[in-house]
């Protein structure tokens, strides 16, 4: 019935395929609707190659760190904003309308990065998808809940999160389809406008929620389209659930006071949920997950990767474990439980930061050194390394941290023997790779390299099926009904500005204290996350959405969580 996403199990998912025969007209809703979660997905993901080429053609955004972070994080601003003013546009004008603004705001942004003439213009069009992504990652999931038949609404919102991984690998996919094209990142980003627009044309032919219809007063128009999702044996039961549902929810925000955050903290059950709901998706993404879709090509080349393209092949991997680790966390969720998977999730992350901080340390202490002779083969040698009085002590990593900006060419015979420093420029780059040589400015050869991928993608498989997942469906079970619009928004708010946190300080920190502990920081807040989790994060498997007041007021925090909980909460 109304009033929650229900639990996505394997013979939801059967029924849901059934429906391709028995109902096409549920999955043509949820698929137009799903689009946007696509075009969500896909920005998260284009962003990561096209920063690669924006760096080789706008020699300002290359040569500061601060401007290759705002032009990913910035959008995440947009976002924050989009999420805010995404809610109230839904409860006013709907959810479809929503939606099609949008799509508007994605086709306008897109238009602009693609013909951007200087990072300024590109920064305003990451703007505008920005506050489409905001919008879209509430807007679409609201609008599929309320559209599909009760049996297959979790099966079918899952559908929504299967899409935003797919549409992260569907942006590698065309990385690598414009990669030899000229325009390269302008194709890249400028994509996005074809499933905008055809999603604004979709729904444009499609109904409003029949929820937010009955909500407004129009409940013919609301009858109308339950008895095109329902069969007709159920239709009738869930025309009176959805409008008993409606009328109290009414009747509460007509007689309640106004919610405030002091009396959101004053109730037990309320400060509970809280606790738990934002503090996994705060922990969700301070352990890094976003550095990785967003930065993945560039941490492939500081693993010593140097070829543009060959760093968007092998980033495509990651994405690929992404996708599959969505479609793995639809079968555990419910077989092991939020709060076990959460934890064994984030045992692998620990595991898999620890891997990439041995990898990338080992790689930073053993990179090759610099050969004066090497170097003397060029005219345009590194002004600090010509000036230093000890060159010999110079190697790969010392030539890239330099403060003019220098780049390591490598040896043609093997990568891993001493190269030369040079000045990086375009000149230099066709130099080197003339003399059949590899130009590096991001991260140096290494015989580690490989290893680092290995922990890559081991933070992906962990990480995806559990951390990816429990956050959200966690938040969608543990907040009282009358308070999970206002809550919801705090959980959201909060992801968005911890993205941005995390996406807009990566690359600094790497630059200051080095690849390696940036990811031992991350694993060290994955090893904080295990215990929040113990402590804090309550089982919601199996737990009825109107039993979940109940058991968070009767769950006491347990800061010595080795005890084993009296009977009255132990299944918590």
């Amino acid at each position: 019935m109304e009033g929650g996403i229900p639990e996505a199990d394997m013979s939801a998912f059967r029924e849901c395929l059934s429906l391709s025969w028995k109902n096409p007209y549920v999955l043509r809703l949820a698929f137009s609707a799903g689009i946007g979660g696509l075009l969500f997905g896909y920005d998260t993901g284009v962003i990561s190659g096209a920063l690669l080429y924006i760096r080789d053609e706008f020699k300002a955004v290359d040569n500061k760190t601060w401007l290759q972070e705002a032009i990913v994080s910035v959008a995440l601003a947009g976002a924050v904003i989009g999420a805010g003013v995404g809610g109230w546009i839904n409860d006013r004008f709907g959810r479809k309308v929503a939606i099609i603004i949008a799509d508007t705001l994605f086709l306008a942004g897109s238009v602009i990065m693609a013909a951007a003439k200087n990072p300024e213009i590109l920064l305003v069009g990451r703007v505008f998808v920005g506050l489409g992504v905001g919008m879209a990652s509430m807007a679409s999931p609201l609008y599929i809940s309320e559209t599909s038949p009760t049996r297959v609404r979790g099966a079918l919102v899952s559908l929504n999160s299967f899409l935003i991984t797919g549409g992260q690998f569907l942006s590698y996919l065309i990385n690598l389809a414009f990669t030899k094209v000229p325009g390269t990142w302008r194709w890249m980003l400028g994509v996005a406008a074809a499933p905008a627009l055809i999603q604004i044309v979709l729904m444009l032919s499609l109904p409003e929620s029949p929820r937010w219809l009955y909500r407004k007063g129009k409940e013919e128009e609301g009858k109308a389209i339950l008895k095109k999702i329902y069969s007709p044996e159920d239709v009738d039961g869930e025309i009176q659930a959805l409008k008993e549902s409606v009328d109290m929810e009414v009747k509460d925000s007509e007689s309640s006071e106004k919610i405030s955050i002091m009396k959101l903290l004053k109730t037990t059950s309320v400060r509970r949920g809280l606790y738990a709901g934002v503090g996994l998706q705060i922990f969700q993404q301070f352990v890094g997950i976003n550095t990785v879709m967003y930065y993945s090509p560039s941490i492939v080349q500081l693993a010593g990767f140097a070829s543009n393209r060959t760093a968007l092949l092998l980033s495509l991997i990651t994405s690929g474990l992404n996708a599959f680790g969505s479609i793995l966390s639809i079968y555990f969720i419910d077989k092991t439980g939020r709060k076990k998977l959460a934890q064994i999730s984030l045992i692998g992350v620990v595991v898999s930061l620890a891997v990439l901080t041995v990898a990338f340390r080992e790689s930073e202490t053993h990179s090759p050194v610099v050969s004066s002779i090497q170097t003397s083969h060029f005219n345009n040698t590194c002004p600090e390394f010509k000036a230093a009085l000890n060159p010999g002590g110079w190697d790969c990593m010392k030539c890239l941290k330099s403060s003019s900006p220098c780049g390591f060419c490598a040896a043609a015979s093997d990568k891993l023997l001493p190269g030369a420093c040079l000045i990086s420029d375009d000149t230099t780059k066709g130099m080197c790779g003339n003399d059949h040589r590899s130009w590096y400015t991001r991260g140096c050869p290494s015989k580690y390299g490989w290893t680092a991928l290995v922990g890559l993608s081991l933070y992906i498989i962990f990480f995806s099926p559990g951390m990816g997942t429990v956050p959200w469906v966690i938040n969608s079970e543990i907040y009282p009904l009358r308070y999970r619009g206002v809550c919801g928004g705090i959980a959201s708010t909060a992801v968005w500005v911890s993205n941005l946190i995390v996406s807009q300080s990566f690359l600094s920190l790497t630059e200051a204290i080095g690849t390696a502990w940036t990811f031992m920081m991350f694993g060290i807040v994955a090893v904080v996350a295990i215990f929040f989790v113990i402590i804090f994060v309550p089982e919601t498997k199996g737990v009825p959405m109107e039993e979940v007041e109940k058991m968070l007021e009767q769950r006491s925090v347990q800061f010595k969580f080795w005890k084993k909980r009296n009977s009255g909460s132990e299944k918590y």
